[in-house]
């Protein structure tokens, strides 16, 4: 009787190569080989050797119809986009990084809010100018924040909001897991979600289901005091909807971390657009460490014969 262990092939291919795959070698995985690279022209020349491979969807796209005996992917992102054009094979597992980015797009998301409310930019100008500001602060308790789409971060986000006193409304395709949020509403009832709120945060992930989603009329339909935040991804707005929004003050103010063509364009209007701030895709920026862990996880799943955490549907987009 044979009992050597089956061995396993992973390419890992990242920019952070070498961070990822000192994680997890150090983990003494049973039953498998690893090969750590940055460049895809590498990969391709080696690509019947691997049946696993695990990092960043950009690179890995490049490389993935070269490597035919591949039965499962781990993305080091959360979006996966690049993995779901209609000309990518889909004949293999595909599992995404999650539930380890909510609490840094809460630092984000809430020191925004803050700065807004305890109008921080205004008093630093007053103290430039020697002025004396004693003008009263607004405050994030009884504000209603509007959460366009409650995956994992949305949750995180939801949680923290309560903390701070926030009300939360929640806009899904038809899930309601979230505890922490205080009504749900899905479909055409998307007006009623947007007529009352404070802050829209847009968390949604980039699919045919979304594009656009923001558009002119969902624009229309929220208050003038509407701060809009965007940290899912840029094509969910309507950029020109936007603009316009911003520029005929219809809406208090943008940040927006995502874009449909990042680097922002030099010449796009949203540079000029009044109280907006742009943060560059540094919302919540990878840890290797909790990244490598999904990983591991999921390789002793597979290895066992178990369902692997976070697979994404080819059809749904994540």
């Amino acid at each position: 009787m044979n009992n050597k262990p089956i061995l396993h092939h992973l390419l890992i291919l990242s920019q952070h190569f070498e961070v990822y795959k000192h994680l997890i070698e150090q983990i003494n995985l049973p039953g498998l080989s690893i090969l750590a690279l940055s460049e895809p022209d590498q990969a391709i020349r080696m690509g019947e050797k691997f049946d696993m491979v695990f990092g960043e969807p950009s690179l890995v796209s490049q490389v993935l119809s070269h490597l035919p005996n591949v039965i499962w992917v781990q993305s080091s992102w959360a979006g996966v986009e690049p993995l779901l054009a209609l000309n990518m094979r889909r004949d293999y597992i595909l599992t995404n990084s999650r539930n380890v980015y909510g609490q840094m797009m809460c630092e984000y998301v809430f020191g925004y809010l803050l700065l807004i409310e305890r109008r921080i930019l205004t008093r630093w100008q007053s103290q430039l100018k020697g002025k004396w500001d004693n003008s009263t602060n607004g405050t994030l308790k009884g504000k209603l924040l509007g959460l366009l789409g409650v995956g994992t971060i949305g949750a995180k986000l939801a949680a923290t909001a309560h903390h701070f006193g926030m009300n939360v409304y929640g806009y899904t395709r038809q899930s309601e897991s979230c505890g922490d949020v205080d009504k749900y509403f899905h479909g055409d009832s998307w007006r009623d979600f947007a007529t009352d709120l404070d802050y829209l945060l847009c968390t949604l992930p980039g699919t045919s289901a979304t594009n656009g989603i923001v558009d002119i009329e969902f624009l229309a339909a929220l208050p003038h005091r509407v701060w809009l935040i965007n940290i899912g991804r840029g094509r969910v707005i309507n950029e020109n909807a936007l603009v316009n929004s911003l520029n005929n003050g219809s809406l208090a103010g943008a940040i927006l971390d995502v874009f449909e063509e990042e680097p922002l364009p030099p010449a796009h209007p949203f540079w000029s657009a009044p109280n907006t701030f742009i943060t560059y895709h540094t919302a919540a920026l990878n840890y290797p460490p909790d990244i490598a862990s999904i990983f591991i996880n999921n390789y002793k799943l597979f290895i066992q014969g178990e369902p692997l955490l976070y697979q994404v549907n080819f059809e749904l987009g994540y």
